[in-house]
């Protein structure tokens, strides 16, 4: 199954399918009782240091993902779980950042389909 990436401020639709969250912080301004999501995995998520270091800045895009790919290397147990979930159904990945081609949901998404 193709995995989908989405800004968690886009309205949810039918075909997205289960909706996690990957993203360390909630959402700023989204209520969580307002949020349409079935899952949250900060744990997936990039460690502040790492987040605070990339700043989604394009020209740090490929170092980011290979540090990402480095701290995900040690989280294989939720890694692998979320990697056999996305190959049974049709997951979207929400994120929070307006950076929609240089974030942790593309990294993961590209870690996953090397996997």
């Amino acid at each position: 199954m193709p995995i989908a990436l989405k800004r968690i401020y886009e309205k949810p639709e039918v075909n997205d399918g289960k909706r996690i969250l990957i993203d360390k912080l909630w959402p700023r301004g989204m209520k969580k009782d307002e949020a349409t999501v079935d899952e949250w995995i900060k744990e997936v998520a990039p460690s502040d240091k790492l987040r605070k270091w990339f700043s989604h800045d394009p020209v740090k895009w490929n170092e980011f993902k290979k540090r990402y790919w480095e701290e995900l290397k040690k989280k294989q147990e939720i890694v692998s779980k979320l990697a056999k979930e996305c190959k049974e159904k049709k997951v979207t990945f929400l994120y929070s950042t307006k950076e929609t081609r240089y974030n942790n949901a593309v990294a993961l998404k590209e870690y996953l389909k090397k996997q």
